[in-house]
């Protein structure tokens, strides 16, 4: 997607999740950045593959992708989570108008929502409006920062290994 859609437009693709849409094919929602640092949402429909062009190297079929919606990151202002004492992967994104989506799990809703707050606090240098996200997975602590799951794991790992030290000294 990254070499058929954004490399083109001289974008880079920073986020993308997949999305449940009522029109039939795959669904994505896509994050990325232009050399501007212009910040741009869009949805992103694969079509039906088709033969390769280039038949000496790879042998396959290549999907086309093209973008159906597209807003600036400027454009929304308010990015509701809907219930986030549930887990679902509906959230509600404000531009001029509502745009209901569905992602495929409620971690690619979260995945998407830590992106697009980082890029509105590098890019834009702007807080954006969350409502109904539990804010413990989309501003974790400082040791977990952005890394992902590498230092949960490692967090995790260095808290166990703090309690087996414990156990094993003697009591006074």
């Amino acid at each position: 997607m990254q070499r058929v859609l954004f490399r083109p437009e001289k974008r880079t693709l920073v986020e993308f999740i997949e999305i449940e849409e009522e029109k039939r094919g795959r669904h994505f929602l896509c994050v990325s950045v232009s050399k501007s640092k212009e910040v741009q949402i869009a949805v992103v429909q694969c079509q039906k593959a088709r033969p390769a062009d280039c038949k000496s190297q790879r042998i396959g079929l290549e999907d086309s992708y093209v973008k159906t919606e597209v807003w600036a990151l400027q454009e929304l202002s308010i990015l509701d989570g809907r219930d986030p004492d549930i887990d679902d992967p509906c959230f509600l994104m404000h531009f001029d108008t509502v745009r209901p989506v569905k992602a495929v799990s409620c971690a690619a809703k979260y995945s998407l929502a830590r992106c697009l707050v980082s890029l509105s606090d590098t890019h834009q240098h702007t807080e954006l409006h969350l409502h109904n996200f539990d804010w413990t997975y989309i501003q974790p602590t400082s040791i977990y920062s952005n890394r992902g799951d590498c230092m949960v794991l490692m967090r995790i790992c260095f808290y166990a290994f703090n309690l087996v030290c414990l156990s094993l000294c003697p009591v006074p």
